[in-house]
C-alpha cells in the first residue's frame, strides 16, 4: 500500500469549508463525508479531512487554537507551472480565502499564500529543482 497522507483541520462551519475545498478543485469523498466531517481528495494519496470543531476535539487532548490568530502550521502545496500556482489562488479567493503575503519569485521557486475560510495558512508553489541555486 502507497503511503497516504491526511491533513485534519478543525472548520467552523462544514458547508462553507467543503465549499471552499471544492471551489479550489479539490472533490469531496461521500464515503468519508457527513455532518461531522468531510474527505477532500487533493490528489490519490493526499486527503484534507475537515472536521467540525467539536468532532475534531474527540481526537486530541489539547485545546484547539483560533487559527484566525495562530499559526497552527504552514500547509504547502505543490502545483506544475507558475500558471497553476496563480490559478490556485484565484479560485482561493473566489471562494472566500485571503491573499496573505505578497508573492515570492525566486527564479527557481514561484510562492503566494492563501488564508483558507477558517484562517488556515496555505502556500502554493511551484519549483524548478534543476534551477536551484548550489550555495542555497
Amino acid at each position: 500500500m502507497k503511503t497516504k497522507i491526511f491533513l485534519n483541520l478543525a472548520v467552523k462551519d462544514l458547508n462553507r469549508a467543503v465549499s471552499f475545498y471544492n471551489g479550489l478543485g479539490f472533490s469531496t469523498n461521500p464515503k468519508f463525508t457527513n455532518e461531522k466531517g468531510a474527505c477532500l481528495v487533493v490528489d490519490e494519496n493526499i486527503f484534507v479531512m475537515i472536521l467540525v470543531e467539536e468532532f475534531y476535539q474527540t481526537f486530541t487532548k489539547k485545546q484547539i487554537c483560533d487559527s484566525t490568530t495562530t499559526s497552527e502550521a504552514i500547509i504547502a502545496i505543490s502545483v506544475d507551472t507558475r500558471e497553476q500556482v496563480d490559478e490556485m489562488m484565484e479560485k482561493a479567493i473566489k471562494s472566500g480565502g485571503i491573499d496573505y503575503n505578497q508573492t515570492n519569485d525566486y527564479g527557481w521557486m514561484y510562492q503566494r499564500t492563501f488564508l483558507d475560510v477558517d484562517g488556515h495558512h496555505w502556500e502554493v508553489f511551484f519549483m524548478d529543482e534543476s534551477q536551484i541555486p548550489e550555495n542555497m
